[in-house]
């Protein structure tokens, strides 16, 4: 069986006091991550922030570009299209409420 992949533009905030999705940054998900942009933590936490919220384990998630930068690609596989559907209404809660003048961030803390 393939894997179902979903493809999720990330604008990364390094630094934050904790690991969680901040809506929408134009098409990206702004996530604030709990970890600064050192040896690969911010990454690292990213990964594990993704593995967490989506309920994958975290050699399932993977950094396909942006390694160095704020502007980032990660990939998620799923195993079934049910699953990446979820994930994608998942995705577009987080930009929306986001999106809203005066809501507050979406929490997927680990």
């Amino acid at each position: 069986m393939a894997p179902h992949l979903l493809k999720l533009a990330i604008h990364a905030t390094p630094g934050a006091k904790r690991t969680e999705a901040a809506g929408a940054h134009g098409d990206a998900l702004r996530v604030r991550l709990g970890a600064p942009p050192v040896d690969g933590k911010a990454n690292a936490a990213l990964i594990s922030w993704a593995a967490g919220a989506f309920g994958v384990p975290k050699k399932q998630v993977e950094l396909l570009h942006g390694a160095a930068g704020r502007q980032k690609v990660l990939g998620v596989r799923f195993d079934s299209a049910a699953e990446l559907t979820a994930a994608q209404a998942l995705v577009a809660h987080w930009r929306a409420l986001g999106a809203a003048d005066g809501a507050p961030p979406v929490a997927q803390s680990l």
